[in-house]
């Protein structure tokens, strides 16, 4: 078990990046960051764009660790730039794919399988700046399906790693 941080939540009901980067973003409300989310088994963020949308079933929650934002870049950038839903800090939730782990933030356990990376895309360029979608590479979280329903809130939680994949080497950042 560690301790982590759950520093951002965002919960997104529309797109925000539609058509070409050039074109530039939809307006991101601060309304999209919220301080609460409903985790709902095989279903999503309650709210989120992906929420019940069976192709998006195994990817639904995205995890990003905090260490990983190219604030070199953007020291400002955060979650309404890289379009994941949970933001942590303290876990290289990255080295992790292929496992199942429950985050805990006291109220209501939250299981999840880590599928496979969020790969960023050229997006990234425009919203962060240039070069953020390579400093991104192999660092841009993580697709994950929820395999029960909780609550995840901002603040101190915990990391339990359950089912370990094959070839993980996972380890807490900053310990």
């Amino acid at each position: 078990m560690a301790a982590v941080e759950i520093v951002q939540l965002l919960v997104s009901p529309v797109h925000r990046y539609e058509g070409r980067p050039a074109d530039g973003p939809a307006p991101t409300p601060d309304s999209d960051l919220a301080e609460r989310i409903e985790v709902r088994r095989d279903l999503g963020i309650v709210g989120d764009r992906y929420f019940a949308h069976p192709a998006h079933r195994n990817a639904s929650v995205t995890l990003m660790s905090a260490e990983n934002l190219p604030v070199g870049l953007d020291p400002a950038v955060d979650l309404r730039q890289t379009r994941r839903n949970v933001l942590l800090r303290g876990v290289d939730i990255d080295a992790y794919i292929g496992s199942t782990v429950v985050l805990d933030s006291g109220h209501g356990p939250v299981t999840l399988q880590l599928n496979r990376a969020a790969r960023p895309c050229a997006w990234m360029d425009t919203t962060i700046g240039p070069g953020a979608r390579r400093a991104l590479r192999d660092k841009g979280g993580v697709r994950c399906r929820p395999l029960g329903d909780g609550v995840l809130i901002l603040g101190p939680a915990t990391f339990v790693v359950v089912h370990t994949g094959v070839g993980v080497g996972a380890r807490p950042l900053g310990r």
